[in-house]
C-alpha cells in the first residue's frame, strides 16, 4: 500500500491529484487543505506526517495571489517558504519523498529564448521570492525532493484566466488584454498527471529509484503564446462548443497599459525536455484541455 499525503487538497492542482489517485490501486490518500492542515504550523505538519507516515508529500499549497503577496509578505513567506520546510523536514524524518510544486516567477522574464532548470533565477516580486526561498529551503532539507516548476496554470476549480475571460466574454464585446507577456498555459490536470507518473516511478522502484532524478523539473504547456493570444484561443473553442455565439473583439495591449502592484515577467517560457527524458512526461497539451469549457462554468 502506498500512503500519499497531498496538501492544498482544494486548489486547482490539489484537486485533480486528488481525483487521479483516488483510481490508483493500492493507493491511500491523506488529502488536506488548509482547514485541516496549517502547513505553517510546524507542530500540525509533523503530527500530521507522524500519525499518517506517508511514503510521498505532494505539497499543492501555496500563496499565489501575486499581487497580494506584494502587501502580504509575511504570509507569502509563510505559505511558500516555511509550510514547504517544514513539509520537507518531515518527509525526511520518515524517509519519505516530497514533490513541490513551483513556478515561473523564480525568472526574471527578460531572458530571450526558453528558461532551462538550470538558469540563473531572480525574481522580481514578493511570489516569486517567497517561491524560490520555498525551493532553496526544501532542496536543503529533504534529499528526496522534486520541484515542479510550472506557470499560467488553469483548471475546473478555482479562479483563473480561463474562467475570467468566459465571465468577462458574456459581459463585453470587446476587451483588451496583454499581448507581450509569453508563457506556456498549462493545465492543472496535466500536473498533477506529471505528479503522479513520478510518484509512481518513485515508489515502484523504490530503492533502486535513481536519485539523480531528484531535484528541480520545468513543466508547462505548448505551444507557448500570449495571454492575448491565450484569450482568442479560449474564445474560438467557446464558440466552437456555443458556449456563446459571438466572440468578443480581443485588442493585444502592452503590459504599461496594465498596470499591476506586482511584476509579471515578459519571458515565461519554460523548456520541458528535462522532464520527458527523465519520466517520458509531454508537455501539457494546453489546448486540448479547452475541448470542454462547460466544465469551466
Amino acid at each position: 500500500m502506498v500512503k500519499v499525503l497531498i496538501t492544498g487538497s482544494n486548489g486547482q492542482v490539489g484537486s485533480c491529484l486528488v481525483k487521479q489517485l483516488q483510481s490508483c490501486p493500492n493507493t491511500e490518500i491523506l488529502a488536506v487543505d488548509r482547514n485541516e492542515l496549517d502547513i505553517t504550523s510546524q507542530s500540525s505538519v509533523i503530527k500530521t506526517v507522524n500519525e499518517f507516515k506517508p511514503n510521498i508529500i505532494i505539497n499543492a499549497a501555496a500563496h499565489t495571489a501575486v499581487d497580494k503577496a506584494e502587501s502580504e509578505v509575511d504570509l507569502s513567506y509563510a505559505i511558500n517558504r516555511d509550510g514547504p520546510l517544514y513539509l520537507a523536514q518531515a518527509a525526511e524524518d520518515i524517509g519519505a519523498a516530497l514533490l513541490h510544486i513551483s513556478t515561473d516567477y523564480v525568472f526574471s522574464g527578460e531572458k530571450d529564448g526558453l528558461y532551462s532548470e538550470t538558469d540563473y533565477v531572480d525574481p522580481q516580486g514578493v511570489y516569486g521570492k517567497s517561491k524560490l526561498a520555498g525551493e532553496n529551503a526544501v532542496l536543503k532539507a529533504c534529499a528526496r525532493t522534486i520541484i515542479l516548476r510550472t506557470a499560467w496554470v488553469f483548471g475546473e476549480e478555482g479562479n483563473n484566466f480561463v474562467k475570467t475571460m468566459l465571465r468577462l466574454a458574456q459581459q463585453r464585446d470587446e476587451l483588451g488584454i496583454v499581448s507581450d507577456q509569453y508563457g506556456g498555459p498549462t493545465y492543472a490536470g496535466d500536473i498533477a498527471a506529471a505528479l503522479v507518473t513520478i510518484a509512481k516511478d518513485i515508489t515502484v522502484q523504490g530503492d533502486d529509484f535513481d536519485k539523480t532524478k531528484y531535484g528541480i523539473y520545468n513543466f508547462s504547456g505548448l505551444p507557448h503564446t500570449s495571454w492575448c493570444g491565450f484569450a482568442q484561443t479560449i474564445f474560438y473553442k467557446a464558440v466552437e462548443q456555443k458556449i456563446f455565439n459571438k466572440a468578443p473583439i480581443v485588442n493585444g495591449i502592452k503590459s504599461e497599459d496594465y498596470p499591476t502592484p506586482a511584476k509579471r515577467p515578459a519571458n515565461s517560457k519554460l523548456n520541458t525536455q528535462k522532464i520527458t527524458e527523465m519520466f517520458g512526461i509531454q508537455a501539457s497539451d494546453w489546448q486540448c484541455a479547452l475541448n470542454q469549457l462547460s466544465d469551466y462554468q
